[in-house]
């Protein structure tokens, strides 16, 4: 059987992945060590998916882009800047909508999919 190029699977497209921790004016606790392995972007920069990793720690978060997320290990609280928060385990399936601020709280290493789509800006 021949393949398609054009089909991104994750584990047959090798990346090289980017690390980092959370900016030091984002970080609340932790070592908010994480990493980003994007398999896909579309020609537009608009569309982006593939895997975030991440260890314990908490960081404020501020979402200009939709995130569809299956996480896939660990456990993750989610706090609104309201007060409200979302206790996330392996197997959830999530959207984090453009707008939302708050807290990611990694609370066992953690590991998602992740699909993002953020909007280009409108030009003048």
């Amino acid at each position: 059987m021949k393949s398609t190029p054009d089909i991104i699977v994750f584990a047959r497209h090798p990346v090289a992945g980017d690390t980092f921790v959370a900016a030091a004016e984002r970080h609340i606790e932790g070592e908010c060590r994480q990493r980003v392995d994007n398999h896909y972007s579309d020609p537009s920069g608009q569309f982006h998916a593939g895997i975030w990793s991440g260890g314990k720690g908490s960081w404020r978060v501020k979402y200009s882009e939709h995130e569809f997320c299956t996480l896939l290990e660990g456990l993750v609280r989610v706090s609104d800047a309201k007060g409200g928060e979302v206790m996330l385990q392996a197997g959830d399936h999530f959207v984090i909508p453009a707008g939302f601020e708050g807290v990611w709280q990694v609370l066992e290493p953690a590991k998602k999919t992740y699909a993002v789509f953020e909007q280009a800006a409108a030009a003048d």
